[in-house]
């Protein structure tokens, strides 16, 4: 059986399929191998009854850390309040699932400065998902709202600068399908959760800061793209604020 999984496993070119195809066969085989050996020993099993009372009831105390986890796996299985591919946050741990077990899940750890991988996998018993709070970046809705602020003199040309801000976000290819592709996730999520928002195209805020004008471009993103885009807006915001010489603060 585990050839004839082999060669159709390999037919299989989808990465993430075959990854999932892979963690069920894993779960299916288990299952059986536990279903055989009770068909096997169970008329022996009958004699010592009362012994593997007490051998349990010993093992349930001395493992009862392993068995807390193992029950808050299959909760993480069957209500999913987090999935491979997620990204999420644990106190001051950030990271993206990359593996799911029965006792334990993996995540490869992001940085808050950079939203980048830090190429660091950590290892995190289940129970996390009842002693602590857990932030999920998809659930449901899987983009999050960010800002790039920059200052200017409260003498600049605001309604000049304003209208350059909003070219680049508006030019930015990632910044505009975003909002269509949130608005559908919103669309599929509204059955389970009270999301709404009034506007999910990009706005620019000004506010007066230690005499100073404070403009904050908002827009929504995937946090896996959140420093590409970071990135395409400032060098953009450098390159035009030169040819028409407004200064930043």
């Amino acid at each position: 059986m585990w050839y004839i999984l082999s060669k159709f496993n390999q037919k299989i070119n989808d990465e993430k399929e075959k990854y999932f195809i892979n963690k069920w066969q894993k779960t299916l085989f288990i299952i059986i191998y536990i279903f055989i050996f009770l068909i096997i020993w169970y008329q022996k099993l009958e004699h010592f009854i009362t012994l593997i009372s007490f051998i349990s009831a010993a093992l349930t105390l001395a493992l009862r850390d392993i068995i807390y986890n193992y029950f808050c796996g299959l909760y993480i299985k069957i209500a999913k309040p987090i999935k491979v591919e997620d990204r999420i946050q644990i106190g001051d741990l950030i990271g993206d699932v990359v593996n799911l077990n029965f006792l334990s899940f993996e995540i490869l750890e992001v940085l808050e400065s950079t939203t980048q991988s830090s190429g660091k996998i950590i290892h995190i018993p289940n129970t996390v998902i009842f002693s602590d709070k857990i932030k999920n970046y998809n659930t449901a809705f899987k983009y999050i709202w960010d800002e790039v602020n920059i200052y200017v003199s409260l003498n600049a040309d605001v309604t000049k600068i304003m209208d350059i801000l909003n070219n680049i976000l508006n030019n930015n290819e990632i910044i505009k399908e975003t909002p269509k592709k949130a608005q559908k996730e919103i669309n599929k999520s509204s059955s389970n959760y009270r999301i709404y928002y009034n506007k999910l195209t990009p706005i620019i805020y000004t506010k007066i800061v230690n005499d100073k004008l404070e403009l904050s471009m908002r827009f929504l993103i995937h946090p896996k793209k959140q420093r590409i885009v970071e990135s395409a807006i400032t060098e953009a915001i450098i390159k035009e604020f030169k040819k028409d010489n407004i200064t930043l603060l």
